[in-house]
């Protein structure tokens, strides 16, 4: 019988494998995601110099709605609203592994539709 990994071990094999390909800059900020069970996180971050520019979580926007969808949007919204009012218009999406359904679907079409291009 084959033992197979526990699924974050393959997400975090999924996102390391991504990010040999995609780095953020200065111009080009890189969204990235965490989801928990009860949370969902957004970072938009410079990997030249190594810096979180802007953050939003729905633990920050003490959000009821933390472990859904609902949430989600929140926390892309603050994020876009966040990434414009520092003139940061196209970023590159980083999913962390995460499959692009539900949640991390949502948080991205909710930044699109606030503004930001990717």
């Amino acid at each position: 019988m084959v033992k197979k990994e526990p699924k974050n071990v393959s997400r975090l094999r999924r996102h390391a494998r991504v990010r040999t390909k995609i780095s953020g800059t200065a111009d080009k900020p890189r969204l990235c995601v965490y989801r928990s069970n009860k949370n969902i996180e957004a970072q938009l971050i410079d990997d030249v110099k190594g810096l979180t520019l802007v953050s939003s979580s729905t633990v920050a926007l003490k959000s009821e709605n933390g472990g859904n969808i609902q949430g989600a949007k929140l926390v892309g919204k603050d994020i876009a609203e966040k990434a414009i009012a520092l003139k940061i218009k196209t970023i590159v999406f980083d999913r962390s592994g995460y499959i692009y359904h539900g949640r991390i679907k949502a948080l991205a079409e909710a930044a699109r539709e606030a503004g930001l291009v990717f």
